[in-house]
């Protein structure tokens, strides 16, 4: 080309020098984004392969079996229920002593906790029997007051009757009295008085008694029963109610 520079060639210089520019603007660039994922994969190759890099937030740690578990002492755990039993029981000295009978055998055993399961269970079996929850009732009674209990929802059906039912709630819950069997079996007796809105309708929706619009006061005498003769027995805690009566 006798050292002229075609002009074509010249062009083709000119293009290819400002795209490496360009290229090496850009390739050379780091972002914020760029630094953040570097020093992510510099964490993570730092991290013991048997270390997850990140744990899910729905993974629960559980305890290790190994730690340190401080001894409970049980002596003290039953005299401070002693001495709940004896403020509970107040002047009634009868009822703190068979109270006292059913902690011997179930060291376990408090009357505050008893109460509120207690209290608990009467508005689920009240509330069961009048929605005529069969299932329900068959986890919280004894087999006679189950046996009562499904004849009178059986006759209510068959007549077509429906319990319109509200619990208000528990204004006040007592221990009257308490046993131990000679077959270790437990029993305390308990006093409820609740307030319920409740009305019955026949077959046509016409209220044949109660009232649906007014809380009326109800008072229940209701005894529980619970197998404590054996270690065996005591691993089931539920108490099932064994006895109703009509208060005096």
């Amino acid at each position: 080309m006798n050292g002229e520079i075609n002009l074509l060639t010249l062009l083709s210089l000119v293009i290819a020098v400002i795209a490496i520019v360009k290229l090496r603007s850009v390739l050379g660039r780091r972002t914020g984004d760029d630094d953040a994922r570097v020093d992510k994969r510099r964490r993570e190759a730092s991290m013991p392969k048997s270390q997850p890099a990140a744990q899910s937030d729905k993974v629960v740690t559980l305890p290790r079996r190994d730690r340190d578990v401080e001894p409970v002492d049980t002596a003290v755990t039953v005299a401070e229920v002693e001495a709940r039993i004896k403020s509970f029981a107040g002047e009634d000295t009868a009822l703190a002593t068979r109270l006292m009978s059913i902690l011997a055998l179930d060291s376990k055993f408090d009357p505050d906790s008893f109460l509120r399961g207690a209290r608990q269970a009467y508005e689920m079996i009240v509330t069961a029997f009048a929605e005529g929850n069969r299932r329900m009732l068959r986890d919280l009674l004894s087999a006679d007051v189950l046996d009562s209990f499904t004849r009178a929802i059986v006759e209510r059906e068959q007549k077509g009757e429906v319990i319109d039912q509200s619990f208000v709630g528990i204004n006040k819950a007592d221990i009257l009295e308490a046993e131990v069997s000679s077959k270790g079996i437990a029993s305390i007796t308990v006093r409820f008085i609740s307030q319920l809105i409740t009305a019955t309708r026949d077959n046509k929706g016409n209220v044949i008694d109660g009232d649906e619009t007014r809380i009326k006061d109800v008072t229940d005498i209701w005894t529980f029963s619970r197998d404590i003769s054996s270690k065996d027995a005591r691993r089931n805690l539920n108490w099932k109610l064994v006895g109703t009566q009509a208060p005096n």
